[in-house]
């Protein structure tokens, strides 16, 4: 059921219109009244309505409707091409930070990390969730020097191959938190 509020939203349209076809302000009135009955608005207010369509009286106009959470703006392509910017310059900046940085919020800043330019934690690092274009270069060399070295070595290369069962590696990169 229609608040009282969004009827009057709709009746102002119906009177737009109507008076936009040139129907006179009486003629638009009797013609609601048949269709909203007692919700109906008054004849005073139905002329009221007429002068301001038609420019005669510099009124109030049509009000937007109330909109929930925050404009879309703080996604604006200048703040993921920032967000973007600061990533990749410090993997470790907090959204805190960011959001500092660039005037949106938190929120905000989680969403355009997250899901318009796909990073995700890692040991509290922001890393991208799918290959760069550079990771997937690297990773074809790497698979061609070892196609090269199989063809060129044959079997005997594949006995030099150690498999994380026979022997455990240990790294460490002075960037991450922890040893892996």
């Amino acid at each position: 059921m229609a608040t009282s509020n969004d009827l009057l939203i709709k009746q102002r349209t119906v009177i737009e219109f109507l008076s936009a076809e040139g129907c006179s302000a009486a003629n638009i009135h009797a013609r609601m009244k048949t269709v909203y009955g007692e919700m109906c608005i008054s004849d005073c207010a139905v002329r009221k309505w007429v002068r301001i369509f038609k420019g005669e009286d510099p009124g109030e106009i049509l009000p937007d409707r109330k909109r929930l959470g925050r404009p879309l703006s703080a996604s604006a392509k200048a703040h993921r091409e920032k967000v973007d910017c600061m990533i990749r310059a410090n993997r470790r900046v907090k959204q805190k930070e960011i959001a500092n940085a660039v005037g949106i919020s938190k929120e905000r800043v989680h969403h355009i990390v997250t899901t318009v330019l796909g990073y995700r934690k890692v040991s509290v690092r922001w890393v991208p969730r799918q290959l760069t274009v550079e990771m997937k270069a690297q990773r074809k060399d790497m698979c061609a020097q070892l196609l090269e070295r199989y063809n060129a070595e044959g079997e005997a290369f594949l006995q030099h191959i150690l498999t994380g069962d026979e022997s455990w590696v240990h790294h460490y990169d002075p960037e991450l938190t922890r040893n892996t």
